[in-house]
């Protein structure tokens, strides 16, 4: 057989539990909530649907079962994310993790590198740099531009 089992214990490369192969394959784009602003805009018959908390990429309200889904990911994998402090979902007053867009899509950004070969720990450093290198570009582009306005 090939691919990777879902038996309890199965580990992809870095250690990190994974489940079948029916997972969503970590290169697709993750499924945005409805009415999140990246997507159509929700009407109803009165008109636009109101702001809710999906139009902040930051608001947490997906759950840990929800995320393991959407990544095919055990919840124990989300669990030692958070343990190592890769990935730290906000707690409701429950104590239950909830997870924001923005980390939700961290999460899977740390897997496509472990399942490149990385441990979590170096995926986690790799996944900071690119994020450095992005302001920094970003910072450049603005001087850049600030420096043709005047």
């Amino acid at each position: 057989m090939t691919g990777t089992s879902s038996r309890a214990g199965d580990t992809g490369p870095g250690g990190v539990p994974r489940t079948s192969p029916e997972a969503l394959p970590l290169s697709q784009s993750l499924p945005l909530p409805l009415g999140h602003p990246q997507t159509a805009p929700v009407t109803t018959a009165r008109g636009p649907a109101p702001e809710g908390p999906w139009s902040d990429p930051d608001a947490a309200f997906y759950t840990v079962g929800q995320v393991g889904d959407l990544l095919g990911v055990p919840a124990a994998t989300l669990r030692r994310f958070d343990v190592t402090g890769a990935v730290r979902p906000a707690r409701s007053t429950g104590g239950q993790r909830r997870y924001s867009h923005r980390q939700l899509e961290h999460a899977r950004r740390l897997l496509r590198l472990v399942d490149e070969g990385l441990t979590l720990a170096a995926a986690t450093r790799v996944a900071d740099l690119e994020d450095t290198v992005a302001d920094l570009r970003q910072q450049l582009s603005d001087t850049r531009s600030d420096d043709g306005a005047d």
